[in-house]
Order: structure tokens, then sequence, then C-alpha cells
């Protein structure tokens, strides 16, 4: 114990030392004077901060700079004739700048000026005004904020409508472009060479009034950049220059202008320009994510942080409560519709929208307007549904007409038809090739999902919810159902559910849920796990790239109808008390429960070919089929399967990074006792890391193999009956907690123990020849057992027990009472099963209860420290919410695999090295391996891969050292007729020539029996 605690000890002081290196390498770099640069959140002005309740909160208001009443340097030996530097015309020359043929090179020297220029108040008006007044064509208006900065310019101070320096209105377009092909580089003038690349359309004309192109593309550029870097430019626009904190009854005509741009043809025709300006919108509202959804979280900046910003040239600023018109909403949601709406446009909008409802007065316009935009790309969506379900009849009526004429010609031309010939026309007629049926690509639904995802989001802020966990079901507020409601989607489900039942006819899926459906009413309910166990009815045809075309479509259906309708406070919490296990009631709390549900069922095996193809979508959009208890049994067992092992190899992944792998030095006639000392010292996230196994006094390295040996060895001692851990049952084949094992005074330590070494199994993809009891299963998963499962433990008992519920109690004679008998090593003692319950006699009436109660003590109560022990240790692994989606027998194949060893699926996925398939020696080498015993079998999968488990998949999927390694077969030379030697990193035999196949057995045999139990280089 010393050692493994030192070496724990040292492990783990190496891990702190290399992970705060790494932080050191990752923080700030220094600057060239030696100072730590700031980092994002000073940058941003943005304090944080833990509120009451824990969570971080940000501060109401801003860090800036300070303003400046002199932003210029004049020497102080100057002539006082030079006067300001800062001049209407000053001022007017620089935006001339902005019309230059030749832009001015470096960009950002321009864009520093203004922005240096903007650290006064005064001249920040005037510049941020005269900006949006030249983008809304209002030179004007853009001349008068100018001249606010003292003196009149003269009437020849007007902007252009043309660059400065552009060719003459007279050279039309071809002229130019023959002069841009012909003398491009024979030009004298920089400014001509410039021109003649220009399209016309760019460089305006004297002709008109409208700014050039190019200007406004400049300016949208020197927008973005000084609402950027200089945060005061936003809070201006944003309080629209009133020197205050601004009022929500207040105007913010400036926002509203820079808002109105978006429904000129130059920006809502133009995917480019329109990005461009939705960056600058985006960059104003930034500061509107300061002010909190609920006014009690405000916080003011600390004493010690005003100091130390005014000490720096700053200063904090309340940021303004910006109130946009309910037209201008209107416009910037309606973007959402336009063609030329893509994924960047989308994310800025939403982003936008989310800033804006800081401000409880445009909220409620925001979401009223999102949800007239979803209402109208619901009606685009149902059109085309509707069309395409025509195009799917069409496809299925058209293939049906094929196979009819197909069938009457084969019907001419004999005298009869085989019953072969019928069934082969009937299968076809079932399923249709999905290539028969080519579907474009649609963005309505596309857009519609994330237009009711950015819904949720605006609702599940206004709550305080945190949007981050995805493992919890969303829940929508009474505000989202009552929008939800008003949109009204249910002609889409409808027309979604046809389109999907031709996919169905089409995949031939109609005839085998029939065929599932009359088959479940025949089988009982252990059948029917078996049949999801070996992955449920799959198709025919691959229908993933049919079944893409629908997929938005059924993201929106989920995201509609999977989420938690929220109740008041008092229901809130009484659901709190309440087993979130337990849901019998959940369904009814959904917004769509029941229609979620029939969905689901109707179309189970279409959703698990779409998950098959698309595994993420289990966190993404259909991640309620993995939240919802009552959805998971629609699921397959290798989807479940896959999606389980993505989460597990996450936690692994996170774990690795921060702890490294776990090794342990184990001693092979001591492993369980080794392993418990070792592993206990061991914390949950460090028992995640990768597993590197060495056996004291071997020279094999683990690449796997040694694992698997090391979880084989602990699989037969955890049943040891000299730890008194586990009892067998009746068949002696399964195991359950005993319920003596206090005898053992670390009981409960030992079976926290066998819970990690179960977990780590399940989580690292290795299997154990260990089989629990199915009431033990249901624990695990948080199911509560049925006295169904006693049958497996006592089949006596349990017949005892139906005789109880089948018959009267009189007829058989029995006098019950509600209380039991244990035996403690040769002593009786009677526990009630309720209150005084030996006192209280069992009658027909309750005798239901009585049967539980037996079984809930046997199975349950008289082992309850154990199970929580074993399930403490487990759950350290893996998580109760991964675990929860199997079913019993489910998990026994994920822990245990399959029961048998089908030699002929080994002898399909085999490679030769060497060796052919035709050989008499590899014929021998088959011969002999189907002759051979059921536990010779195990001995032989043990001695070439470390386990004697046959993967849930067969061994198609044998692991090996590079991930999936067939079982391998090499030729070896050396002396004939000598032993056979095994890697079970790579899952590989040698295999030496033999005389004769006697011989080839007896070596086989041998190697198999004495050679497995360790690791030798001779």
């Amino acid at each position: 114990e010393i050692i493994a605690e030192a070496s724990l000890l040292r492990e783990r002081a190496l891990l702190s030392r290399g992970r705060r290196e790494m932080a050191m390498a990752a923080s700030a770099p220094l600057d060239r004077h030696g100072n730590r640069q700031p980092s994002a959140a000073d940058q941003s002005g943005t304090t944080l901060r833990r509120g009451a309740s824990g969570r971080r909160v940000k501060s109401t208001k801003i860090k800036v700079d300070c303003n400046r009443a002199l932003v210029t340097y004049m020497p102080p030996n100057s002539p006082d004739s030079l006067g300001p530097l800062i001049t209407p015309r000053s001022m007017k020359s620089l935006f001339d700048l902005m019309y230059l043929l030749s832009p001015v090179r470096p960009q950002k020297l321009l864009q520093k000026l203004f922005q240096n220029l903007c650290a006064n108040p005064e001249i920040r008006k005037a510049v941020t005004i005269a900006f949006i007044a030249l983008l809304n064509d209002e030179p004007h208006c853009a001349l008068d904020a100018i001249q606010s900065l003292g003196g009149p310019l003269n009437s020849s101070n007007v902007f252009s409508s043309s660059l400065i320096g552009t060719v003459p209105d007279s050279i039309d377009s071809d002229s130019l472009r023959a002069k841009s092909f012909f003398g491009k580089n024979r030009s004298n003038s920089t400014a001509t060479a410039i021109a003649t690349n220009l399209p016309v359309s760019s460089l305006g004309s004297t002709s008109n009034e409208f700014l050039p192109p190019v200007v406004g593309r400049r300016i949208i550029v020197t927008v973005s950049f000084l609402t950027d870097k200089a945060r005061r430019v936003s809070l201006d626009i944003l309080s629209n220059f009133d020197n205050g904190d601004g009022d929500e009854k207040g105007r913010n005509t400036c926002l509203d202008t820079i808002l109105s741009l978006l429904a000129k043809p130059k920006y809502s025709q133009s995917s480019s320009n329109l990005e461009e300006l939705l960056q600058v919108i985006e960059s104003i509202c930034v500061p509107l994510s300061n002010i909190p959804m609920d006014s009690g979280n405000e916080i003011a900046p600390s004493k010690k942080e005003l100091e130390a910003a005014l000490a720096a040239g700053n200063e904090f600023v309340a940021v303004p409560h910006a109130v946009v018109s309910p037209n201008m909403l209107k416009l910037l949601c309606s973007i959402l519709r336009l063609e030329s709406c893509k994924d960047s446009l989308f994310v800025k909008i939403s982003s936008i929208a989310k800033r804006l409802c800081r401000v409880k007065s445009n909220r409620q316009h925001v979401l009223e307007e999102l949800a007239s935009v979803a209402h109208g790309l619901g009606c685009d969506a149902i059109r085309d549904l509707r069309s395409l379900r025509i195009r799917l009849n069409n496809a299925v009526q058209a293939h049906y007409d094929q196979l009819r004429a197909h069938s009457e010609d084969g019907v001419s031309c004999a005298t009869g038809v085989s019953m072969d010939a019928v069934s082969s026309i009937s299968g076809a007629m079932n399923g249709t090739p999905s290539s028969a049926v080519t579907l474009s690509t649609n963005s309505t639904d596309q857009k519609l999902l994330r237009v009711l995802q950015t819904l949720h989001s605006l609702c599940a802020e206004s709550n305080g919810e945190n949007s981050k966990k995805s493992d919890e079901i969303p829940k929508a507020s009474k505000e989202l159902v009552s929008l939800l409601q008003g949109i009204n989607l249910n002609a889409l489900w409808s027309q979604l559910t046809s389109c999907l039942s031709i996919v169905s006819v089409l995949e031939g899926v109609t005839k085998l849920s029939e065929d599932d459906e009359r088959k479940s009413s025949e089988q009982e309910e252990d059948d029917d796990d078996e049949n999801r166990v070996k992955g449920g009815k799959k198709l025919q045809n691959s229908v993933a790239g049919l079944l893409t075309r629908f997929l938005p479509t059924v993201e929106v259906f989920f995201v509609v109808n999977a989420c938690i309708i929220e109740d008041s406070e008092s229901n809130a919490k009484k659901d709190a008390e309440k087993d979130p296990k337990d849901d019998d009631n959940s369904i009814d709390k959904l917004v769509g429960g029941k229609l979620l549900l029939e969905f689901i069922s109707t179309n189970k095996v279409l959703l698990n070919a779409l998950l098959r193809s698309t595994p993420g979508l289990l966190d993404k959009g259909l991640r309620a089929m993995v939240q919802i208890p009552r959805c998971r049994s629609f699921l397959d067992f290798d989807v479940k399967r896959h999606w389980f092992k993505q989460q597990v190899r996450k936690l692994r992944s996170h774990a690795s990074r921060r702890h490294g792998s776990l090794r342990l030095q184990i001693r092979r006639q001591y492993v369980f006792e080794d392993a418990y000392r070792q592993l206990s010292l061991r914390t949950a996230d460090e028992m995640r890391g990768r597993l590197h196994i060495t056996f004291v006094n071997e020279e094999g390295v683990d690449a796997g193999g040694l694992s698997r040996e090391f979880f084989g060895i602990l699989a037969k001692e955890m049943f040891n009956p000299n730890y008194a851990l586990f009892t067998s049952t009746e068949d002696g084949c399964t195991f359950q907690p005993n319920p003596h094992s206090s005898i053992n005074r670390e009981h409960l330590d030992y079976f926290r123990f066998v819970g990690r070494i179960v977990g780590k199994a399940v989580a690292d993809g290795f299997l154990l020849d260990a089989h629990f009891t199915r009431s033990l299963y249901k624990h695990m998963l948080g199911i509560k057992p049925t006295y169904h499962d006693m049958q497996a433990i006592d089949p006596d008992y349990y017949k005892n027990l139906k005789m109880v519920l089948d018959y009267k109690l009189e007829d058989i004679g029995l006098d019950l009472t509600f209380s039991t008998v244990t035996h403690w090593f040769g002593r009786s003692q009677v526990v009630d099963l309720v209150p005084d319950g030996r006192n209280i006699p069992v009658t027909d009436e309750d005798k239901e209860k009585y049967v539980s109660l037996v079984c809930q003590h046997r199975m349950t109560s008289a082992i309850d420290k154990q199970i929580k022990a074993y399930l403490e240790g487990f759950y350290d692994l893996v998580k109760p919410g991964l675990i929860s989606i199997f079913t019993p027998k489910e998990l026994e194949l994920l822990i245990s695999g399959m029961p048998e060893i089908d030699i002929l699926d080994l002898k399909k996925n085999t490679d030769y090295n060497g060796y052919r398939v035709t050989d008499k020696q590899i014929g021998w080498f088959w011969n002999i391996m189907f002759s051979l015993s059921k536990s010779d079998k195990a001995a032989f999968l043990q001695f070439v891969t470390g386990s004697s488990k046959v993967p849930l998949n067969g061994f198609s999927e044998l692991q090996g050292m590079r991930g999936t390694q067939k079982f391998a077969i090499h030729k070896v030379g050396g002396v004939a007729g000598s032993l056979m030697s095994a890697h079970t990193c790579f899952n590989s035999l040698d295999l030496p020539l033999y005389d004769s196949e006697e011989s080839m057995r007896e070596k086989l045999l041998y190697a198999i029996k004495e050679g497995g139990g360790a690791f030798l280089f001779s």
C-alpha cells in the first residue's frame, strides 16, 4: 500500500507540474516593455463577477476611454496664424480621402486617424453622423454635421457622387472594357489604370446623387472598425448622442437610420454587402449584452475597479437602453426569408436580435416578428412538401406499373409461376430503390429550423436558463408555447408524415412494420428485448440520401414538440421532488408529447437509419430520443451503443489530458488485491485514463492484450467465494450481491471496487465473463425490479409466489403475514415488510402488495448497502444518464458480450499470412476448431485475443492495437511440429507446419491450456 500510494503521489506531482507549465505558456504574452498584455475581457471593457446565485454576471456599465478635449498636438512655438488643425474644411478633406480612386494604403492608417479623432465627443458626433448620412445618400446632412465643428463651408465644398480621379462620363462601358483589355499595363497614370479595372457601376457618376458603391463599402468597413475599437461610438449611436444613460421612451434615430439601410437594394440584393452591414450593426449592439435580463441582477463596479480605471485613463459608462422602432425590427427579421440569407448572415441576425431583446421594449416585437417569419417559412415548407409528395407518389406508381408489367409478361410466357418467383416479385413490390427518386435540397426548412431555435434561445435567456446544458430536456415557457401555437405547424407535420410513409413504402418498411406488430403480440418481454438487441429491423436499401432531404423538417418537429412546458413555481418544486427517472407523466408535460411518441413509433426504422448515417444527430436535433426515457425504447441497440461510445470517449479524452494514463503494476498471483490497493487511491477522473497493465516479472507490453487479460482474471476473482461478495443463483450462471457479505470487514469497499472495474470495462470497451441477475442490471439502470425477476434467482420460490397470486389463500391453505424470515449463519430472524407486519395478515385483496414487498426485500432491501456501494463505484466511471438508455438485456450484452462463440463467423473474418485458404494445414486447423468444446473454444479465444468474449457485432469488430483488427494466422518457420504462439495485441496466431491433424490438435490444446497464463519472451 505504501509503494502504491508513493507512486500515485509522484505521478500526481508530475502531472500538476506539467499543467502549471502549460498554463504559464498559454498565458498572455509580454509586450515590448515587459508588461503583460490585457486580456480579451479587459479590451472589451466587460467586468465579470459572481452574482448572488453563484453564476458569473456582467456589470451594467462598460469601461471605455475617457473623453479628450484635445486630440491634436501643436508645438509651443507655433505661430497663432496657423489656427486650429480640426476645422470643417480639414474634416471635409479627410472625408474626401474616402473618394480617392486609388485608396489610402494601408487602409488601417486612415481608420486609426478617425479612431483617434473620435476621442473628442464633438468630433465623434460629427464623424458618426456624417458617415451615416453618406450611407443614406444624404450628403447635405453630412455637410451640416461637419459644419457643426465651427465655421461654414464654401459652396464648392460638396461631396462628389463619383470617385476623385475617375475617367469622364463620356467613356461608355464598351470603350472602358476595351481600354482595360488593351491598355491596362501601358497607362501613364495610376488612377487611370485603377479606373480601367473597376466596374463602371462602382465608379459613380456626376449625373446622380447616389454614393459610389466603392465609397460605401469603404465607409462600412471604417464604421465597423470604429464601433469595434472605440466603444464610445457604439454607445453614442445607441443613445442618439444624448450624453446620458438613455431612456427607453427616447428616440434612437441613429440606430433606426442604420437599420433602414437594410431596405436598400444594394444591400438586400448583395449577400456580401449585406454581411458587411450586419457586421456593423452587430458591433454597435455589443454593449447591449451587458444589460441583465433581470433588473435585480444589476451590479455596479467596485471602488477598486473605478480607481484602477481612472488611473489608466478609463471610466465606466452606463449602457443605454436603445429602443428600436417596430418597423425596423420587422425589416431586420424579414432578412431571414431572403434567398441571399446565408449561414453567416443568420448567425449575425440572431446575435443582433438577442442583444436587442435585452431591452424590454424591443423584446416582444422581436419575438412577434420572428414568429411571423417562422409562420411564413412554415407555409413555404408545406407547399414544398406537398409538391414533393406528389413526385414520390408518381415514382412509386411508376415502379409498381413496371413490376406488374414484368409479372404479367412472366405469366404469359409460362404455364405457371413458381413460388420463388412470386415471392421475389412481392419483395420487389415492397421495396423500391431510393435511387429511383431524385430530390433537390431546399433551404426553406433549414431557415425555419434556425428561426425556431432562435426563438427557443431568446425565451430561455429571458427565464435565466443555461442553454449550454445539452444533457437536459429543453424547457418551453408559456410565452414560447403561445408563440408556437400562433405559428401553427400542424399542417407541416401532416405533410411530413405523408412523405415519410411513402418513403417507408419505397424502402419496404411498411411490410416489415406490419409483420413486427403481428409477431409482437405473440412474443414475451424477453423475446422483444432480444429482438431490439439484435438491432431491430434494418432497411434493405440505402435510405440515408433520401432521408437527408427531410432531416431539417424532422429537426423542426423535434424542436417544437420535444420540450417541457414550464409550470408555475409550486408545480416546479413538486416536479423537483419527484424521481427524475419516473416519466409516466413526463410525456404529458411536453409541448407535443403524444404526437412525438406517435411520430417516433411510426417512423422508428427510418429514424434509426438516419441516425446510423449521421450519429451526431443524437447530440443535436434528435437528442430528445435519448433524453426522454419513453423514446429510448425505439432506438436500436447498435445506435445506442455508438452514441454511448462517443460520450464515453469524450470523458476519457478529457481525463487523459488532465491526468494522463492509468498505469498499474500487478502481480499475477494477486491480481485482485493489487488492483484493489492501487485503484482505491484513484479518483474517478484518474480512472478514466487509458489503462496500461504491467505484470511483474513478465516481459509483455500492453497494447490491449494485457488489459484484456487483466479484466478476464478480475472477472473470475470477483466471484471468488473467499471474498463472500456474490452468491450464485439456482442455475449457477448468474450472480447477485451476497446479503451476508458483511462477514468481510471491507466488503463495501470491495463492492465499490468491483463497480469501478465493471464501469471501467464498459467505458473502455472490454468484455467481462461476468453475468449478474436481471434485478441487479435494473438497479444499474435505475429501474425498479418486479417479482418476475425472481424467476432467474430462485425458480421454485417464484413458482410459489405465482401460486399465491393465481389462487385464493384459503384454497391453498396459506396463513401469511407481512413479514419474512431471513437466515444468518444458522440463526433465523423475522423481518417486517411493513411496520408491525408480523401481526398483519395477508388477504386476497392485498396479496399483490405482499408479493411485491417480499421480492423487493430479497432483491433490494436485504442487499441495499451492497448495491449502493457497487453503484457508487460503477457511476464513478459511467454516468447514470449515459447507461440508462439501455435495457437490462442490452446492458448484459454490453458488459459480457455475445454468449456463443461462432467459429464460422471467426473463419469468415480471418486473414492469412504465408498460408492460403486451400492449404491442408488451414483445413486441419478449422476442422479442429469446429470440433472443440465450448470451454476449449473460449480458452482458444483467450489465448489469441486476451479475452474469451466475442464482440457484440461478431468477429468483424475484433479490437486490436490498431483499432479493429481481424484474427490472423501467420506461417512461421523453424522446427516442424513446435508449439504455436499468439500475439494478443494483434489478435494473431503463429502456426508452424505439422505432419498431421492429430499432431496439430495436440499442440493446440497444450498451448491454450498451458500457455495462456503468462506473457514471456524466450
